[in-house]
């Protein structure tokens, strides 16, 4: 058997056997996101991305390559080494959670959007509309919730945010990720698109560039699966992730699989540091 055909074969090992083989955790609340020694991957089918230092491949020879720092023909001999000859089955993914939004809480409305205008400097003008609309709203813990919506409007997810003395980010059990995204304002329209780590991010950016159209990615991700369709609508699309390691990287990566999005800095850290100086 020559060398194409062993990496054929190889390249059609799951990406969960090698990851187990190699030590990795899956993680508890998402099963797409695997704990390795060298950082925390997501897994999409045959591809994976390191969030901690940018890189990403596709099959097994590339992950294998990354994961123990191998080159080409040392990773399809470790690959034989475990694997063999037999072809190997992939394990069926455990089920989803369905998505689970947290219930609104009107009475903590108030403290909620006290946190969002005094302490993140957010325009009420920007906010109102949010909430009437059921894109903002408090939930019982105080929480900050910001609806992530798919291609019909459809709730497929929330970002949540902490607004007490405990801060606090994550999201919503069953969130969609790639589904949809939290998007100011709502609708398209406007020729220019900013892409932002975060929801408060976002409307921070629009607060500044109120003739862009500002989206989250709800974390910094090169690649949520909705952006070749946002691409083929927006005129111009800017990355705006963070001014740190890890948004620098995550701009290089999403700028190399998509040449036409350009990269839009934030002066400070962040789009609401940005804001929180000049206001």
């Amino acid at each position: 058997m020559n060398w194409r055909e062993r990496a054929q074969r190889l390249r059609t090992v799951p990406l969960s056997a090698v990851l187990r083989l190699s030590g990795a955790q899956p993680d508890r609340s998402d099963p797409r996101k695997w704990h390795t020694s060298r950082g925390v991957l997501s897994v999409t089918g045959t591809q994976f991305m390191n969030w901690n230092c940018g890189w990403g491949g596709g099959g097994a020879i590339d992950l294998a390559m990354h994961l123990h720092q191998l080159g080409f023909g040392p990773a399809l001999e470790w690959l034989e080494g475990h694997f063999g000859a037999a072809p190997v089955v992939a394990a069926s993914p455990p089920p989803r959670p369905s998505l689970s939004l947290p219930s609104p809480c009107p009475e903590h409305l108030e403290p909620v959007r006290r946190y969002l205008f005094q302490e993140r400097h957010l325009p009420a003008t920007l906010l109102e509309p949010l909430i009437r609309s059921g894109s903002l709203y408090a939930d019982a813990r105080t929480n900050a919730v910001f609806v992530l919506r798919g291609k019909l409007q459809e709730p497929v997810g929330a970002e949540l945010r902490g607004t007490t003395a405990f801060a606090w980010r994550g999201m919503a059990p069953g969130s969609r990720k790639d589904q949809g995204c939290f998007a100011i304002p709502a609708a398209a329209g406007l020729a220019t698109t900013v892409l932002c780590e975060s929801a408060i991010d976002a409307i921070s950016c629009h607060a500044l560039h109120p003739h862009y159209r500002c989206l989250s990615t709800a974390g910094a991700r090169p690649n949520p699966a909705w952006l070749p369709e946002l691409l083929g609508q927006a005129r111009r699309c800017y990355c705006g992730f963070d001014h740190d390691d890890t948004g620098e990287a995550m701009a290089r990566s999403m700028m190399t699989r998509y040449p036409a999005i350009q990269r839009l800095r934030p002066p400070a850290k962040d789009w609401n540091d940005v804001l929180r100086l000049r206001t």
